[in-house]
């Protein structure tokens, strides 16, 4: 899609969008709180059966990922995705499947410590639905369908993250061998050739030359 894309402002957030994502699963994430990257008071909301979390600062967003990027939680992979951008705005429909640990399934813990569009009531559904009891020193792969809109300044930063989960009851947990499990070091690795410095907004979108974008 961003190959596809000529409008350059359409184009610079798909490569934001698609950096942040990798950082993110690579457990870089410091970087996604760059300047050009990030604004200075990001707002998430994760919106889950009957839970409805909110985020505020980038204190409180780095915090979450610090915690999944420790915890092996911030692997994740998707199938099936629809990318839509507009000017201030990317919307992505997809199937995520994300790594979950064993103790964020046990313990009776507040959101912040679950991959971010799962809930507390979600995971006691799926949990008994599954019939089994989980291993806090296993590692699972939560699946389901979700929605996101991630909102974007003038200036191509993210504003925060728009996260649903339409339907709750439709999700699947699977526990895995110890020999399928991604820990975010590995993953960094596989990810760190994807990962390639952010353009600049001036020179991309504004059509400035190196010099004049860097005097602004």
């Amino acid at each position: 899609m961003i190959e596809k894309t000529e409008n350059p402002r359409h184009r610079f957030l798909l490569t934001a969008y698609d950096r942040h994502r990798n950082l993110e699963m690579a457990g870089r994430f410091e970087e996604i709180f760059a300047p050009e990257m990030m604004s200075e008071k990001p707002v998430y909301h994760m919106h889950a059966n009957k839970t409805n979390a909110k985020l505020e600062g980038q204190d409180a967003v780095k915090s979450l990922y610090r915690m999944w990027a420790e915890t092996n939680q911030s692997i994740f992979y998707t199938e099936n995705e629809q990318v839509a951008v507009a000017d201030n705005y990317i919307a992505s429909v997809t199937t995520v499947y994300q790594q979950v640990s064993g103790k964020a399934l046990t313990i009776n813990s507040v959101l912040s410590y679950l991959p971010g569009f799962i809930s507390e009531a979600v995971l006691k559904t799926v949990l008994a639905a599954k019939g089994f009891t989980p291993d806090e020193n296993s590692m699972y792969i939560y699946k389901n369908v979700i929605q996101m809109i991630w909102p974007y300044d003038d200036r191509g930063r993210l504003v925060g993250e728009d996260v649903w989960e339409p339907d709750p009851d439709k999700a699947e947990i699977t526990k895995l061998d110890p020999s399928e499990v991604l820990t975010t070091a590995q993953s960094a690795k596989l990810l760190d050739p994807l990962i390639k410095p952010l353009p600049s907004f001036d020179e991309m979108v504004l059509g400035k030359s190196p010099s004049v974008a860097k005097r602004a």
